[in-house]
């Protein structure tokens, strides 16, 4: 829509000056117009039940909201092949240690699974060195909450050759003291969206409206504490919720997304 290519030019041309008192306040009305648009989005592909590939109102919470482009076996149109499996996946995110300190983290980011991956630390944190992440994400509290306890740890986080690391993903893997991506490594992220159905009513408009923006701020807020630049949330806000952006090399470097170079396969 025109109004989403205006929001693409004032974000770009916004954050392209050297002045960063201005780059926070542009930044704070970005994320306000982008609110909208998710309104927008949430109101068309959601409360109308118009796209196969989201939860609409009603449905189980417990079952995984995936980007639609996921749902056909693979992300359309990624730069690579995942080699997780696809019901992997789709299951609830599980937790495993490995040798060397490695903690693997496959699956969809449930509702509880902050809680289980909390859990799961204070039983074998101190043999934790490394989250290493194939999920296509899910939900955005459960994510944060997880990145927010990896930072608290200093642990770091990494994604594989092969991996899928989508939607709310990223924001776990923000949470890494150092953070590692592997070439190979499929990295997407998109606009916030509300698919899980765990209100019995569709939100009104205003509801809509405040939900969203106080997530925007959480994440908004939560990346810079992490150190990673507002320009990885707003090729985030650029992409609607159907579909993925495939952050670049560049683009997770210059985003401070990740502390080194991707690296390469070993």
């Amino acid at each position: 829509m025109g109004f989403g290519n205006a929001l693409k030019r004032t974000g770009r041309v916004l954050l392209s000056t050297d002045d960063g008192t201005l780059m926070r306040h542009a930044f704070t009305a970005v994320l306000s117009v982008a609110a909208i648009l998710v309104v927008v989005d949430y109101r068309d592909l959601v409360l109308d039940g118009q796209h196969p590939g989201l939860a609409t109102p009603g449905t189980d919470p417990a079952l995984p909201v995936l980007p639609p482009s996921l749902t056909d076996g693979k992300p359309e149109g990624a730069p690579g092949d995942i080699k997780t499996a696809q019901e992997t996946l789709r299951a609830p995110i599980r937790f495993d240690l490995k040798p060397g300190g490695i903690l693997t983290a496959e699956g969809t980011v449930d509702a509880g699974s902050a809680d289980r991956f909390r859990a799961e630390i204070e039983a074998r944190g101190e043999y934790v060195k490394t989250v290493q992440l194939s999920s296509p994400g899910g939900s955005v509290a459960d994510a944060l909450a997880i990145s927010a306890l990896i930072r608290e740890k200093g642990l770091s986080t990494d994604v594989k050759a092969g991996a899928l690391c989508a939607s709310s993903c990223p924001l776990i893997l923000a949470g890494g003291v150092t953070r590692s991506v592997e070439d190979g490594a499929i990295i997407g992220v998109h606009q916030i969206y509300d698919g899980s159905g765990q209100q019995a009513r569709a939100p009104t408009g205003a509801e809509a409206m405040a939900m969203t923006q106080v997530t925007t701020a959480r994440i908004g807020r939560h990346l810079q504490q992490m150190g990673v630049k507002p320009d990885l949330w707003l090729l985030g806000l650029e992409t609607p919720p159907d579909s993925l952006h495939y952050l670049t090399a560049k683009e997770m470097a210059d985003t401070a997304l990740v502390t080194a170079p991707v690296k390469r396969k070993s």
